[in-house]
């Protein structure tokens, strides 16, 4: 008999939409779950504490390109974008395990170098490696990272917790990851054509850094707490920039207006970007991967955080508008789109 049952494809989905699927067909079975799905960690109770709890997955040839993905590097890029995930709900990192899956082509030697990045990344952010799985794999190389956390429970920060009238604030720099993987991909096409030609990356060497070894913000969670600041949403900035506004926008349930003059974008990044004939702003507001922490602030809390170096105040949590836009340095209202990596895509 012919099979009539429809057929769905992921990239009609895609990530958030295949997140959102799964979340509505799971039930919770024990009270200690107090958050599941849908944020950058899971919370569970732990008796006068929260423990949180994220998993990332890094695919070969989705995540990273080996020909030019130092296996050091990798590493501690695989503990730096769990851990921002931790620091994302105001917690501090505990805890990690690492599970990989690999093929073959790959050494002992290549795993020592891989788990010497994860150690670097362990000593940086005072984790602990606890376990993991190991497997063989069929083609490439698979990481899965999950990391573990705790926060008081007066303490802990959601993606939904925004007010009419908070602040939106966005640490460092965007873009700039961004911009290194350009680098970095037209180095390897140079490279594909005429192997003897030298890398040509020293001119944009911190744009390739900020690819290559991001570094999770946990430095601004402990600043907060010293200041006395809890944000009241966050998240931090992996999908880039409009991505995730936009999910602060669908957790409130509140607009979000914020302005071109006010976005952070390093002037190596934004020469980088005109080079490439890329518009900077575009590169800040899709770019992606820069790991670093978007969250809002009553006005209470301006002046504690208004001479800080590293946060900006970009923009305001609307009330009266529901819509997500960008204000331009010519006033001009311009409505944003989440741009940002899509999984799943054909």
């Amino acid at each position: 008999m012919k099979n009539t049952e429809k057929r769905t494809e992921l990239g009609e989905l895609g990530e958030f939409g295949l997140i959102d699927r799964i979340k509505k067909r799971t039930r919770q079975q024990n009270k200690s779950s107090v958050l599941g799905i849908g944020d950058d960690a899971a919370i569970i109770e732990a008796g006068d504490e929260y423990k949180v709890v994220s998993s990332d997955l890094l695919a070969e040839g989705i995540h990273f390109d080996l020909s030019y993905f130092p296996l050091k590097h990798l590493g501690y890029k695989s503990v730096s974008v769990n851990v921002s995930d931790i620091a994302a709900m105001n917690a501090k990192p505990e805890q990690i395990l690492v599970n990989l899956a690999v093929s073959n082509r790959f050494s002992v030697e290549a795993i020592d170098e891989f788990y010497e990045g994860v150690n670097m990344a362990c000593e940086d952010y005072k984790v602990d490696l606890v376990g993991g799985d190991t497997s063989s794999s069929s083609a490439g190389l698979f990481i899965s990272v999950t990391a573990i956390g705790s926060v008081a429970i007066d303490k802990v920060v959601k993606r939904r917790g925004a007010a009419g009238g908070d602040i939106i604030c966005a640490t460092g720099d965007l873009g700039g990851a961004y911009i290194g993987l350009q680098v970095l991909a037209r180095e390897k096409q140079v490279y594909m054509a005429d192997p003897n030609m030298q890398p040509q990356l020293e001119k944009y060497k911190y744009m390739v850094g900020r690819q290559l070894k991001p570094v999770a913000r946990m430095d601004i969670i402990h600043e907060l707490d010293e200041l006395g600041v809890v944000p009241t949403s966050m998240i931090d900035i992996s999908d880039g920039l409009a991505s995730e506004l936009f999910h602060l926008h669908k957790h409130s349930g509140l607009g979000v207006k914020i302005f071109e003059d006010k976005l952070p974008i390093d002037n190596q990044t934004y020469e980088a970007a005109v080079e490439f004939n890329l518009d900077p702003i575009t590169c800040v507001l899709n770019g992606g991967e820069d790991y670093e922490l978007l969250f809002t602030i009553s006005q209470d809390d301006h002046d504690k955080l208004e001479k800080h170096p590293d946060i900006h105040f970009i923009g305001f949590m609307d009330a009266k508008d529901k819509d997500v836009g960008l204000v331009t340095k010519n006033e001009n209202w311009v409505p944003l789109k989440a741009q940002g990596w899509q999984h799943f895509e054909s």
